[in-house]
């Protein structure tokens, strides 16, 4: 007698389950089974035929299954910006271009109308979950609701005022709220967003480390970005920026150091000891010319790295295989060894990686039976990837985001095929076009 079969919503049946734990696994043709929001089991083809009866079959022949890619690091609304002042260096462009067209435009409308353009990109490149920091976070979470994208979503700390907020108090005060209102929301979590050390006191510093350890939840700040950032603190505090922080309580598992470039050894050590995370952003590091980050040291130290695009304003592109082919690859370059990051490694900065700096490592970042079915399918069959030897090694250094054609999150396929399930992409290039001649019109 044949045994019964259980019943589930979707078995992915795929030519390789990549899950990035444990690391360096590649299952050969096996299927990955799904009820409702959570991955059940994954197991070989043959035995999930017999034991699951799926209401949709997908056959993924030629495809990698790997965690949906999680963006540690991002302004989301910042798309709208994309290649407005180019080839600055970090404070001219953020004091002379930047500050002043957010000071100008930034509104409810244009961080909706911005995030939902940048889910639609980081969607169709694999990105499932991104960790985002800017002015009116609820439009940024409502702007992911709509899309059917995952979101850790900052609640912005900056001493200056802006549309959105009158000063740092205002700033906690409309972000705990937001929080409070939308706590339940399936597909958003939460997290403290303090913009700088440069921009941020050390009273208020010391608010966001009371707030984080009443609420349990992760804070995110750009942490030594530049030589200039540090040398200012050094004559106006008389420390570091790290040092900074650590006085004001907020070094512990809970930080996400955003850059992290300019780093003494003392210093990884330090973050290393209290269980610090670093978000590495190599493109936006490299376009500013803000250093490279020491990533192998960082990992070396057993400090969690995870991977970001930062903002489509200093990358351009929201593009995590770029960010994992690139981090790869810098590391190799400025260590000159050549196992520094492997692929493997890459892969994990952009899945298991942000989850657990987001400590959501339990519910997403790998392929795991209980977790969020959130799954991103890669297509190695392209001739530009042929032949494909190790589909680990063909992720990070030979596939792009546009192999990608499917991708689930919490259970439901939100890219089929290349299409968008829940955007409009005629719509958004309109309302693209409506910012752009808004921050740049023509000339009469």
């Amino acid at each position: 007698m044949t045994a019964p079969q259980n019943c589930i919503d979707t078995l992915i049946e795929a030519r390789w389950v990549i899950p990035a734990e444990p690391a360096r696994c590649v299952l050969d043709r096996h299927a990955v089974a799904i009820a409702g929001d959570r991955i059940v089991e994954v197991l070989p083809i043959a035995d999930a035929r017999e034991r699951y009866r799926a209401a949709e079959v997908v056959v993924l022949a030629d495809h990698a299954l790997v965690p949906g890619l999680i963006n540690l690091h991002c302004h989301a609304a910042m798309s709208l910006m994309r290649g407005i002042a180019d080839d600055l260096p970090l404070m001219d462009w953020l004091k002379n271009h930047i500050w002043p067209a957010e000071a100008r435009h930034v509104s409810e409308a244009f961080v909706y109308d911005g995030t939902r353009l940048a889910c639609a990109e980081m969607l169709r490149g694999g990105t499932t979950c991104f960790n985002d920091m800017y002015f009116f976070p609820r439009d940024t979470a409502r702007a992911a609701i709509t899309a059917g994208m995952r979101a850790a979503v900052g609640m912005i700390v900056i001493d200056f005022p802006s549309a959105y907020a009158s000063d740092a108090q205002d700033y906690l005060s409309k972000g705990l709220a937001f929080r409070d209102e939308m706590k339940n929301e399936p597909l958003l979590h939460f997290c403290f967003a303090p913009h700088a050390p440069y921009t941020v006191s050390d009273e208020n510093l010391r608010k966001v480390a009371t707030y984080a350890g009443e609420l349990d939840l992760p804070v995110q700040i750009h942490l030594h970005e530049t030589a200039h950032e540090i040398q200012q603190s050094l004559e106006q505090h008389k420390v570091r920026p790290l040092q900074r922080l650590h006085d004001a309580g907020l070094l512990g598992p809970g930080l996400i150091a955003v850059h992290a470039v300019h780093l003494t050894s003392d210093e990884i050590a330090l973050l290393a000891r209290y269980g610090c995370h670093v978000a590495h952003c190599p493109t936006s590091n490299l376009k500013l010319a803000s250093g490279i980050a020491p990533v192998r040291a960082l990992l070396d130290a057993g400090v969690n790295v995870g991977i970001g695009t930062d903002g489509a304003a200093s990358n351009n592109r929201l593009d995590m295989f770029a960010e994992m082919r690139l981090a790869a690859l810098l590391a190799k370059g400025v260590t000159g060894d050549a196992t520094a990051v492997p692929a493997w490694q890459a892969l994990e900065m952009a899945t298991i990686n942000p989850a657990r700096a987001l400590a959501l490592d339990d519910r997403i970042g790998s392929i795991s039976a209980g977790k969020f079915a959130d799954l991103t399918a890669v297509n190695l069959a392209d001739i530009n990837l042929a032949p494909c030897y190790d589909p680990l090694s063909h992720l990070v250094y030979a596939a792009g985001r546009e192999h990608v054609s499917d991708v689930w999150v919490n259970g439901r396929r939100v890219l089929e095929a290349g299409t968008l399930a829940n955007l409009d992409t005629e719509e958004l290039l309109a309302r693209s076009h409506y910012w752009r001649d808004r921050l740049h019109p023509s000339p009469s």
